[in-house]
């Protein structure tokens, strides 16, 4: 019994269960990618236009990607109390919007509709948070893949909710509003006092390479499956007991990676694992005054050092740099030399978020993360109307597809941009940069709105949006450190928000409603003469205002396009800026 209770508390301390429960954490946490599916409900429902829509699309935006408040309270408080206050406003929030939807709650001016869909997004900020900082501390030497992998799932929690839906296989629309306010609410409670740091740098295994390639096949079937159900629905007709075993199935596959704790727990030895190379422990007075010298003296070390050192082979260039490093020790020692103080942190080490918003390199990313994913989500955000105007009756499917894609981006992302720097030593944003050429191509299909773009529009799009969202926060924890990586991460999910402001506000909804009211004008001129022949009445002209055809989106596709390629120019500008900072951080020269 007490060998029994051991491994419990084992398993409950393994920083594999964690990562587990935070890609469960992670499944339910993407509610803003179904605006898609939930705004054609609160257009009919309320009667708004284009623009409306749109409004109510930028609110959910910066809901889910201001997450300021929820760095700063992950850091003071426990992360099980941060997600909690995640799931009280997911509740509030998307709750109270189906009661209005429904008819039980007297309907809101738009501004309030907006602070309503801003609070219920918010809360993902508090999921998204909490998971990536304490899998990010349990697995430092793996932050490809864990923020790839992590931020895949919230991407692919669009299809995974569609689906649980469709089994439920009600006329009633708006209930999938309900199921957004109450499901991911249940599953977060759960699981918030799991999801925590447990000291992962401290149980690294020879089996994590293999445990990372079994979650990788799991990520992989799942999204084939999800796609082969999605598009099985689509073309047939399928009964509900059907539905119901595809949901199950799905559910079964989300279960799976659980195994790789237990085995770890109760088959393989729990009392030894294969510790990373660690210096020894000295007392807390002692560690601090150490680690301060130390930075101290690395530091000067980075001042000292010849230019061309970087330039060197890796062998020669760490000799060098050690016989600078051991005559600055001798000399401070000796007090030969006196170490100037160090003025602030280099690339590579902790910034705080105040010394990394005045580095070119951090507003680099961040308006290249502006340009790429504004523009993917503005199509995530209009694929229902986008649909709609090509002649489309549902947008489930394309939401769902995004989804996936979006998933397989981000799993894909973090993947390759790991390849990237620890076989080449390059920085990740070369790949970013070919993620983005891929979206240019995708708005591009879009605009031409030839038979069956939408499916592949949907594929490039999702694609490359989900691969921002591994390679970004990866590439600023290893520029700018782990110390602060919740501040830094969620000052720069801001550029969701403001691209969907630009391009989804002030762009895309303009271009529509301007094509709407032409069409309408139209219709309403042949109408009108129509009726007031036959019966002398006048059209009633209050109806929401749609748009029919490619050019709805045209204008605003071609424009996307042109700011991607924009995006291309400014990553390969960072890439170029940080190529000796990479160099540093991997230990060898381009293979």
């Amino acid at each position: 019994m007490g060998e029994l209770r051991g491994r419990l508390g084992t398993l409950l301390h393994n920083r594999w269960l964690v990562f587990v429960a935070a890609m469960w954490v992670q499944a339910v946490a993407g509610i803003g990618y179904l605006f898609g599916s939930l705004s054609p409900v609160i257009k009919s429902s309320l009667g708004y236009n284009q623009r409306q829509i749109a409004r109510l699309g930028v609110a959910k935006d910066l809901g889910d990607s201001i997450g300021f408040l929820a760095g700063s309270l992950c850091e003071i408080l426990p992360l099980w109390a941060a997600l909690l206050i995640g799931v009280l406003q997911n509740f509030v929030g998307y709750g109270w919007v189906w009661l209005i939807v429904t008819g039980r709650a007297p309907v809101l001016p738009l501004w309030a509709m907006c602070i309503l869909i801003f609070v219920g997004t918010n809360g993902e900020t508090y999921f998204n948070t909490a998971a990536l900082v304490s899998c990010v501390q349990n697995f430092p030497k793996s932050r490809g893949p864990i923020v790839g992998i992590l931020k895949g799932f919230a991407g692919l929690s669009g299809a995974i909710l569609t689906q649980i839906f469709a089994m439920i296989h009600t006329p009633d629309h708006a209930a999938l509003i309900f199921m957004v306010a109450v499901g991911p609410s249940m599953v977060v409670i759960s699981l918030m006092f799991i999801v925590r740091p447990v000291g992962g740098h401290r149980q690294v295994r020879p089996s994590d390479q293999s445990s990372f390639m079994f979650v990788y096949s799991i990520c992989l079937l799942l999204a084939a499956y999800l796609m082969g159900v999605m598009l099985l629905e689509d073309l047939v007709d399928l009964s509900r007991a059907v539905i119901i075993v595809f949901t199950v199935v799905l559910l079964f596959l989300l279960i799976v990676p659980v195994v790789i704790p237990l085995l770890l727990t109760f088959h393989f030895d729990v009392v030894s694992p294969v510790q990373e190379f660690l210096l020894p422990e000295p007392s807390n007075g002692e560690s601090s005054k150490s680690a301060e010298q130390n930075e101290v003296i690395f530091s000067e070390v980075e001042d000292e050092k010849p230019k061309d050192v970087d330039l060197l082979p890796a062998s020669e260039r760490q000799k060098r740099i050690a016989h600078l490093q051991a005559k600055l020790f001798q000399a401070a020692a000796d007090g030969a030399v006196r170490v100037k103080k160090k003025r602030g942190p280099h690339r590579g080490e902790d910034f705080t978020l105040m010394q990394a918003l005045i580095k070119a390199d951090f507003w680099l990313m961040f308006v290249s993360l502006l340009l790429g994913s504004g523009s993917g989500l503005t199509v995530i955000d209009n694929l229902g109307q986008m649909s709609e105007s090509l002649g489309y009756d549902e947008a489930h499917i394309f939401v769902s597809m995004i989804s996936i894609w979006n998933f397989l981006g981000r799993v894909g992302g973090g993947y390759l941009s790991e390849v990237i720097v620890r076989d080449h030593a390059y920085p990740r944003h070369v790949a970013l940069a070919c993620f983005q050429i891929v979206m240019a191509i995708g708005h591009l299909f879009f605009a031409m709105a030839w038979p069956g773009t939408m499916y592949i529009g949907t594929l490039l799009i999702g694609l490359g949006y989900g691969a921002h969202w591994a390679i970004v926060p990866a590439a600023a924890s290893e520029l700018f450190g782990l110390k602060n990586f919740g501040a830094l991460y969620n000052f720069l999910t801001v550029a969701n928000p403001a691209g969907s402001l630009i391009f989804s506000g002030l762009i895309a909804s303009v271009i529509y409603d301007h094509e709407a009211e032409k069409q309408a004008h139209g219709i309403r001129s042949s109408l009108l003469r129509v009726r007031r022949l036959l019966e002398g009445a006048l059209l009633d002209v209050e109806e929401p205002l749609k748009c029919k055809g490619s050019i709805c989106f045209f204008f605003s596709s071609l424009i996307m396009s042109g700011l991607c390629v924009i995006a291309v120019i400014l990553s390969l500008i960072l890439v170029y800026r940080t190529r000796i900072v990479y160099l540093n951080l991997y230990g060898r020269a381009r293979t």
